[in-house]
């Protein structure tokens, strides 16, 4: 996907995702590749940014605390309906896929993503070539799987160990050493 027009124009793309380390992330490799990038933290903020700027192109992690990603696809595109938007998440289902692509997200896509995995899927969605897509999906590890959840469940109990451990139903001492651990490969 080409990262600007033959009038100079770089796209715009307004990434939304509660985790501040990967949302900065994406945003400075989006920036790298010469696109105009506004992030937001919640559904309000995307919202609000998305009135301001109206982008061409958003990336929209499917849980939040608050309003779900699948809120924010839909009333994106209220506000401009041509704004292509790929949902992703580390708690893919059937279920949420026909959801956000009903919706009118363009694409569906597992975390971890990176840069080259949310343009291929913007080149699938508009029918472009792609030499980055990978053809073959490769789930996720039970224990790589189990490592997002408990990190899901900390972030929504706002880091509270004792509430997160009581959640998910383990002993507060085992949960701080699978934090302790690194995050297993896919």
């Amino acid at each position: 996907m080409s990262t600007t027009v033959g009038d100079g124009h770089h796209p715009s793309l307004l990434l939304v995702d509660d985790d501040a380390t990967l949302r900065e992330r994406l945003a400075r490799a989006f920036r790298e590749r010469g696109w105009e990038v506004t992030t937001a933290g919640d559904y309000d903020e995307a919202l609000a940014a998305a009135k301001r700027e109206s982008p061409e192109y958003a990336v929209v992690d499917l849980r939040m605390p608050g309003r779900s990603g699948l809120e924010v696809v839909k009333d994106l595109l209220a506000v401009d309906a041509s704004t292509k938007a790929i949902v992703l998440t580390g708690y893919g289902s059937i279920a949420t896929t026909v959801d956000a692509i009903r919706l009118g997200a363009v694409n569906y896509l597992p975390k971890p993503a990176d840069v080259d995995d949310i343009l291929a899927a913007f080149a699938r969605a508009s029918g472009e070539p792609s030499l980055a897509a990978p053809e073959t999906f490769e789930a996720p590890s039970l224990a790589r799987a189990e490592w997002e959840h408990i990190h899901r469940v900390l972030a929504d109990c706002a880091g509270n160990i004792s509430e997160a451990s009581r959640k998910l139903g383990i002993h507060r001492r085992s949960l701080q050493r699978k934090l302790q651990k690194y995050p297993p490969a896919r």
